[in-house]
Formats: C-alpha cells, structure tokens, sequence
C-alpha cells in the first residue's frame, strides 16, 4: 500500500494528496482540469510554507512532500499503479458512478477504491464496479492535514479485510479512524448538517442575525465556529447538497434544505469559495456580514 491515487485536484482532494504524500506516500493528484493541478499544488506548497514558519516540519520535509507528489490529467495513466484510490471528486453522484465505472476497469485488480463523499451511498457507489467488496468510503475533515478524523464507511458489500487494512493505514498518517456504516450523512454530516439548516432556519425567521446566531454556539456551546460561519466554510453548495442526499433518503421532512440557503446557492452565494455567504469574504470586507438582501 505504497501508491496512493487522489482524484480530484480541489481542497479536499488536494488536502489528502498532502496528507499522503507527508506520511512517505507515492501521490498521483488526478484531475481533468490542468489549473486545478497546478491550483491543488500551490496550495499544498503554501500549506507546507506554513508548517515550515511553526516549525511543525522542516524545509527538508516540505521539499520531499512534494517530491512524493506527481500530477496527471489522464485518469486512466494515473491510477494504472495504484493500490489505493481516493476519489475527492464534486458531490455529485452521477459524476461518482461515471468515474468508479472508469477506475473499475483501468486500476490493477488488487486495487482498493475508496470515495472521500460526505453523504453519497458507497453501497450504491460499489454496484457499479464488478469488485464491490474492494469499495470503502473514507470521509476526511477539512482541513485534512490538521484533522484528525477521518469517517470509514462500509459499503453493504465491503470486505472485513478492505476495512481493517483502510482503518490501518489511517492511522498510519496519524489519523482517528472511525468505522460506520451505510446511511445517509453517515454519522458526522447526519447530525452536522441538521444542526447548520436549523442554525440557517433561525435566521430565515429573523429569531437572530447572523453574528448573534454565531456567538450563541460559539460562547454558549463551546464550538470553535458559529454554526453559519463552518456553513460558509463548507461550502453552502455543499450543504446543501449533502441535505438534499439525505431527505430524498430519509423522506423525512427535518432534513429538507431551508428556503434561505436554496436561495443563496442559486444566487452563487457559497461562502468562502464564492467570496461571500453570510460573510463577505472579499478583501475590502473580510469576515463582515452578508447583506440581507435574501432574508424574508
């Protein structure tokens, strides 16, 4: 388990090839889109700038973090070696089916295929490759280099062996592994993302404003982040996507999107990828409160 292959060039993606390729891993960041290669890898570098300035590694450990790292557009060339496959891809399940379809049949048959999804069955991930017991999900946290947890989810079919050798080798990258199993939103994003859409909801029904909201689960639940500030962080389009997976799998009315972040995600409003949500991101306005231009 030496050759890791990372699909998906964006933070998440980007976040685990780091990871990997820190702990003496041989990295492949796959991704479609050559400036999201070369975005992925710039930010790795000035994460590891970062780790250099607190003396958390040295510069001879930045230089072979990246020495690990190789890039590919092709993903068919950078998965042919692999023995593990992490696909961070968008959380979009036909997306998903299309790229295990292609990893099915382009990795070495030893290979074991894991998806970084959030919400997304693996069950139904796996039924789409003629190896469903070789499909694990493994869900890290954002930021991956600094998380610790990372969320090992068992297909339906998935081997006993495949999950001890994931959980394994999590934590040889100095992880928490944690084993669940197959529902929607897991465990972390099935309370997680409740809690954002009521957070969301208060708002929308004008019980509080956005910082008053945030200081509330800051200051009265210990939470390092206001609940509508780690929305923002996220990624609303994110949230919302991940709620959406999880109402049409419940049918259960509590988990339905609130009107205000279906609104905002149409309106391109996604937090800090976009430059504003219920923060305004933009240089001149860092951190400051969102207009109320989508509020009933």
């Amino acid at each position: 388990m030496k050759n890791i292959a990372v699909i998906g060039a964006g933070t998440m993606g980007n976040g685990i090839a780091h990871t990997f390729a820190q702990n003496g891993f041989i990295v492949q960041l796959i991704d479609v889109n050559k400036d999201a290669l070369n975005k992925g890898l710039q930010t790795i570098a000035t994460n590891l700038d970062r780790m250099v300035a607190k003396e958390k590694i040295t510069s001879e450990e930045k230089q072979s973090t990246l020495h690990n790292i190789s890039t590919f557009s092709n993903l068919n060339k950078g998965v042919e070696n692999a023995n593990l496959v992490v696909e961070a891809a968008t959380e979009n399940l036909d997306l998903k089916l299309k790229i295990f379809k292609t990893l099915d049949e382009a990795c070495p048959d030893t290979a074991i295929l894991a998806s970084n999804t959030s919400s997304i069955s693996i069950t139904q991930i796996a039924a789409v490759t003629s190896k469903p017991e070789r499909v694990i999900g493994m869900h890290f946290m954002n930021p991956v280099p600094i998380m610790q947890l990372v969320e090992i989810i068992n297909g339906y079919n998935t081997s006993k062996e495949v999950t001890k050798t994931i959980m394994d080798l999590s934590k040889t990258l100095g992880k928490v592994p944690v084993e669940v199993n197959d529902y929607p939103g897991f465990v972390a994003n099935r309370i997680l993302m409740p809690m954002l859409n009521e957070s969301i909801e208060t708002l929308y029904n004008g019980v509080a404003g956005v910082e008053e909201i945030d200081t509330v689960m800051k200051l009265g639940m210990a939470h390092p982040m206001g609940p509508l500030q780690l929305a923002d962080f996220i990624g609303l389009d994110v949230c919302l996507s991940i709620l959406n997976v999880m109402y049409n799998g419940f049918k259960n009315p509590k988990y339905a999107p609130c009107p205000l972040l279906v609104n905002m995600v149409n309106a391109g409003k996604l937090g800090v990828k976009s430059g504003e949500g219920f923060y305004d991101y933009s240089e001149s306005k860092k951190a400051e409160k969102v207009s109320k231009q989508f509020l009933r």
